[in-house]
């Protein structure tokens, strides 16, 4: 009898710690792995001060050699794939104010379109704002780019919510001191006003080697050294 109770009730707590388990990855943080991932980096060997701080989302994460496109400038890259503007507000203590940059260069946004077509230019701007004032709230006087969301093919049916939302950022950050709008839209672009096909992995969403050539010729005047 004491035996057939000793199971059972290893049975009970084995049902309860996977039902555990299984709460702690529901509450679980998105990207938490990534944020870990970018902490254990830190922790090996943290950045310098003074560098460059890429941050947003999967446009930078999968540019690994960008430090390649740009010799000259010491740069730290936090991009993490798949992020909305809330998410790098989430993270804004871990990825954003740990370091002490000259500069800050973000690429969010487009994610945040493609999420819902309920999520309209207005409300990119709204949420940039807020990360805007939070890093401002931290760095007063650093300087900070801001890389507008760019065309691709998988989304072009979004174009329109994407351009107001360019415009909106664009708009706001022009009354901002130390700050600087980057457009590569039109770069982007075709003869026909279509994006570039052969500028994109198979995905038809991020970009490949030529179309990272098209940002670092946009981006590098923009640069601090």
């Amino acid at each position: 009898m004491k035996a057939i109770m000793g199971k059972k009730i290893l049975k009970i707590s084995l049902a309860v710690f996977f039902l555990l388990q299984l709460a702690n990855s529901a509450n679980a943080q998105p990207f938490a792995n990534d944020i870990a991932a970018f902490k254990k980096q830190d922790s090996i060997a943290f950045p310098p001060k003074n560098a460059i701080l890429f941050v947003g989302s999967s446009s930078f994460t999968k540019w690994k050699d960008v430090q390649n496109y740009f010799p000259g400038y010491p740069i730290i890259n936090r991009g993490f794939g798949g992020s909305v503007l809330n998410d790098v507000i989430r993270y804004e203590k871990d990825i954003i104010f740990p370091y002490q940059p000259k500069q800050i260069v973000i690429y969010c946004g487009e994610n945040d379109v493609a999420s819902s077509d309920t999520v309209s230019g207005k409300i990119v701007l709204e949420r940039f704002k807020k990360l805007y004032t939070d890093i401002r709230q931290q760095f007063p006087t650093t300087s900070i780019v801001f890389i507008s969301l760019k065309p691709c093919p998988s989304r072009w049916q979004m174009k329109d919510r994407m351009m107001d939302a360019n415009k909106r950022i664009k708009k706001y950050l022009k009354k901002k001191k130390n700050t600087r709008f980057v457009s590569v839209w039109k770069a982007m672009l075709d003869a026909e006003g279509k994006p570039i096909a052969d500028i994109f992995i198979e995905d038809r969403l991020h970009m490949n080697a030529k179309g990272y050539a098209i940002w670092q010729k946009i981006l590098e005047p923009y640069l601090k050294k």
